[in-house]
């Protein structure tokens, strides 16, 4: 009886020896398989220009969630009933989740930034209700710098949520001008003005269409349109001085430009 007892033993050791060499060997393999698909994760976010910050926090995330599945099939090898386990860290991690829930959604919205680049540093956009200069883009937050040098800080969820409109995308940009003259100025003359205007501009791109229309016949005034295009750096110095030259050509030519007035009549009591 005690050498069956003995022999049991001695074979349930060596099977208990045995899963603990398959343990051994399936935590290295695993390692280094989470380790090198950690490596390919990475060099696709490098290859892409992902944010260094962004890129190292989320390979570490890949493989602590790789390194913790290779764990849990090293412990069951061994015979460790890891249905509870695996229960308790979907548990722990609800509710981490359910506890960092806002963080997590401008991370994930800070990854997209970084990931799709609607927008990059130096580009002067309107997102997340806010106008201004991106600064930054960071893992939870962007940063935009006003024109009045203002840093604005929007969190990544609120500037996903919503349209971004870039105004640095393009190199060039159209300038809209609209120009209200008297119902009484000859229009063959005024769009000449204008376009003598836009001509004498060297910012204005000369390989593109320049429009110089009626747009509407509005209350106390006829509005024209003009409508030139520009490098996008040369955009607002051009917009200032071409509305202040036009300004001063139709004064020299004599043609009004309408403001609204309203006149009173006043009668008197019997």
């Amino acid at each position: 009886m005690e050498n069956i007892d003995t022999v049991a033993l001695q074979s349930q050791a060596i099977q208990f020896g045995i899963q603990l060499v398959l343990a051994a060997v399936i935590f290295i393999v695993g390692s280094w398989i989470a380790k090198m698909i950690t490596g390919v994760v990475r060099r696709a976010m490098e290859k892409r220009e992902v944010e260094e910050t962004v890129s190292k926090f989320v390979s570490n995330i890949v493989h602590a969630i790789l390194l913790a599945l290779v764990i849990v099939v090293m412990l069951s090898e061994v015979g460790v009933q890891t249905a509870s386990l695996v229960a308790m860290m979907g548990a722990a991690g609800l509710a981490v989740g359910l506890a960092l829930q806002g963080s997590l959604s401008n991370f994930a919205s800070g990854v997209l930034l970084v990931m799709f680049r609607p927008m990059r540093v130096g580009d002067y956009v309107d997102c997340g209700g806010a106008s201004g200069s991106v600064e930054a883009i960071t893992m939870f937050s962007t940063q935009l710098v006003t024109p009045d040098n203002k840093i604005i800080t929007i969190p990544n969820a609120s500037v996903m949520s919503g349209a971004i409109t870039n105004y640095s995308a393009k190199s060039e940009r159209r300038v809209d001008l609209l120009v209200g003259v008297s119902y009484d100025a000859d229009l063959a003359e005024v769009k000449k003005i204008l376009a003598d205007v836009v001509a004498a501009d060297e910012r204005v791109l000369k390989d593109h269409d320049v429009t110089i229309a009626v747009k509407e016949l509005a209350d106390s005034s006829v509005n024209l349109v003009m409508r030139s295009w520009v490098k996008s750096d040369d955009y607002w110095p051009t917009f200032f001085s071409m509305t202040e030259n036009v300004k001063v050509s139709l004064d020299a030519a004599g043609i009004s430009i309408p403001f609204p007035q309203m006149d009173l009549h006043i009668e008197k009591a019997a």
